[in-house]
């Protein structure tokens, strides 16, 4: 029985996967059904934990976004680096990694990827250095913040 359970879930997410886009999450509610009435397993509870917690980032950072918290860190780290563009490669995923550390989340960081971008092609850095440098280092802060869903899961 396992094998054939296995075998189910495998070929539905390669079909979701082939199909791309938001079949993929169709296809895991599709196989999550599967398992349950079909198969006969029993679901287990929603994560409830990491739901909320989720959510209090998220209502987090669209409050800083709403109340220009958000864009006061922005001026204050364009800054920074207008201040320093040659050591644009070391201060943009230093600045990126607080920014995502301090919020629990990433999407705070897209505000500051063109001040990155500008920056660098101002000082004659080329910009994918310090952009993917910066991305890196947000994803990085995001292992370490205690506040992230990634932390809470």
């Amino acid at each position: 029985m396992f094998w054939t359970e296995l075998c189910f879930i495998l070929v539905a997410l390669m079909i979701g996967a082939r199909i791309g886009g938001v079949f993929l999450g169709m296809v895991g509610g599709l196989g999550v059904g599967v398992m349950v009435f079909i198969f006969g397993l029993t679901p287990s509870t929603p994560p409830i934990d990491v739901i909320l917690i989720i959510l209090s980032v998220v209502l987090a950072a669209a409050s800083l976004q709403a109340s220009g918290g958000l864009d006061l860190l922005v001026k204050l780290a364009e800054k920074i680096l207008r201040r320093h563009p040659r050591y644009i490669t070391l201060l943009a995923p230093f600045i990126c990694y607080i920014f995502t550390f301090m919020s629990g989340t990433g999407h705070v960081v897209y505000s500051l990827l063109p001040v990155i971008s500008e920056v660098a092609r101002d000082s004659g850095i080329r910009p994918e250095r310090p952009l993917s440098i910066s991305v890196i280092a947000s994803q990085q802060a995001i292992t370490a913040s205690p506040i992230s869903a990634a932390m809470a899961a």
